[in-house]
């Protein structure tokens, strides 16, 4: 079996190419010319040298494939609308043009986002509306799915889509960037007292639903949400996060008016190619319930978590402590 993974470099990418080889897949991992990729060197078979924004260095990529694995895009909480659609859906109509006919299946992970930050997503389940918010990284996600949808029936085993609530493991951006701003001037703030559920899925276990989308024949045509069962604030996870840095979350921000300051912090920094200090998406992630339903991913798939808050807390802090270490 063979299977071609793009973004094998990230926080989700490097755990799927891991799985997949101990599962005994031959894995084709898509690489930037000079990306480092020593770190998942042991768990893929070839490397392909290549980007998703040059159609002409994706020749050949998926070539005797059961499964395309699409992750590579843009993972940030700022940035233009440009930074985004390039990556996020010029990369993804490359991609499927790239694999279709060669491929079974094609896997777009995309991300909850999609449905809509800014409101409660509590219960939202993957047949519901999804809403344009005019956030460039959450648009590009929905519109992308859209394209994935309209190319279903060019893959023998059709095309899956998964959603993952916010992903929390070594390399991601709910770690790393999270610890990073622990220790600028600002800190982190709690949003909303930081009640809200914080909406995590541990990276072991999204992948373990990944590969039963990329697999199962029931996930053809299929959309599923990747969310654990954890019963997490976002002042929970925030403080045990950064006690592991020797830090802690500082003041607190109503969400109405953390939301209208990422507004305006995106709207006076994105031009400059600036940081903001506040941005709408972090606002609609830390402080409204995103907790999406996944019971189509329980009944379909078998999917469940395995992987529990504290172990996964006890696995983060091993690399924490060697990335930031006090």
């Amino acid at each position: 079996m063979k299977a071609v993974v793009t973004g094998a470099t990230g926080c989700i990418g490097t755990v799927l190419c891991r799985e997949l080889r101990a599962g005994g897949w031959k894995v084709r991992a898509l690489v930037r010319p000079g990306r480092d990729y020593g770190h998942i060197a042991g768990y893929i078979s070839e490397t392909h040298t290549g980007n998703i924004l040059v159609p002409e260095s994706l020749a050949g990529l998926a070539d005797g494939a059961e499964v395309v694995f699409h992750l590579a895009a843009r993972v940030s909480d700022y940035g233009s609308k440009k930074q985004f659609y390039e990556p996020i859906l010029e990369g993804t109509r490359n991609m499927l043009e790239a694999c279709a006919g060669k491929a079974g299946r094609f896997v777009q992970v995309s991300s909850i986002t999609a449905c809509g930050p800014g409101r409660h997503l509590r219960g939202q389940k993957e047949d519901d509306p999804c809403f344009k918010s005019g956030i460039p990284y959450s648009d590009a996600k929905l519109d992308a799915e859209v394209l994935v949808g309209m190319n279903c029936d060019r893959f023998p085993r059709g095309c899956t889509i998964v959603r993952p609530s916010n992903v929390i493991g070594p390399r991601s951006p709910w770690v790393d960037d999270v610890c990073r701003h622990f220790f600028t001037f600002m800190g982190i703030p709690l949003i909303d007292q930081g009640r809200c559920s914080a909406s995590l899925v541990y990276v072991d276990n999204l992948v373990d639903g990944i590969i039963m989308a990329g697999t199962r024949d029931a996930a053809a045509g299929r959309t599923y949400h990747f969310c654990d069962d954890w019963l997490v604030s976002w002042k929970r996870y925030l403080t045990d996060l950064s006690a592991l840095i020797g830090k802690k979350p500082r003041g607190n921000i109503p969400f109405p008016l953390a939301w209208s300051l990422g507004y305006v912090m995106e709207t006076l920094c994105t031009p400059l190619s600036l940081r903001p200090p506040v941005t709408r998406l972090a606002a609609g992630l830390m402080g409204r319930d995103n907790h999406v339903d996944t019971s189509k991913a329980k009944i379909e798939l078998g999917w469940c978590t395995q992987v529990s808050y504290v172990d996964a807390i006890q696995q983060i802090g091993r690399y924490v402590k060697k990335v930031f270490p006090t």
